[in-house]
């Protein structure tokens, strides 16, 4: 847990730092004041840490799925059935087909419960959802594979109009 209290109760600080956690995942960078950018580093470091660790920690399996059959319209096409005393009623077609899954080791799923701690789901430009846990496996982690820390840098941009505060930009390297 970060050691700066920031004048803020626990649990607003640790909203504040969730939010800009997830925004910084989400956009790649984030502006922020100094204080708080050095207490989102350290978190996302260690985030990404973890998931450069668990990035391949993974297994497949094939499983049997049933899924409605759909017509051109994306709408479920119905089938007429007759019960055992005779009434007929529509019915849902089915089929029945094999998917590949990913299945998560002890290890990585540890790794993704923390990082959902931290990372909230979100809406990108376009409104669609976005789980920042999924973008830090599957983007960033890729990125960083062979890189041993120093996964974000705080640029100083000066002061806030408003009361002065000093101003910072953390962004990923």
């Amino acid at each position: 847990m970060p050691n700066r209290k920031m004048g803020r109760a626990s649990d607003q600080r640790t909203a504040i730092l969730r939010n800009l956690v997830t925004a910084m995942v989400i956009n790649g960078k984030v502006e922020t004041t100094v204080a708080r950018a050095k207490e989102v580093s350290a978190i996302v470091e260690k985030l990404v840490a973890s998931a450069v660790k668990e990035q391949d920690n993974y297994t497949t399996k094939d499983v049997t799925v049933s899924a409605a059959k759909l017509d051109g319209k994306g709408k479920k096409v119905l089938k007429t059935k007759t019960s055992k005393n005779g009434n007929k009623y529509e019915v849902v077609d089915r089929e029945v087909k094999t998917v590949s899954v990913q299945v998560d080791s002890p290890s990585r799923l540890a790794a993704r419960k923390q990082m959902s701690y931290w990372l909230r789901k979100s809406h990108d430009e376009e409104g669609n959802v976005v789980n920042p846990v999924n973008k830090m496996f599957s983007d960033i982690a890729p990125r960083y594979a062979g890189r041993n820390g120093g996964y974000t840098r705080i640029v100083r941009i000066g002061t806030r109009r408003g009361d002065g505060s000093e101003m910072a930009i953390l962004e990923f390297v």
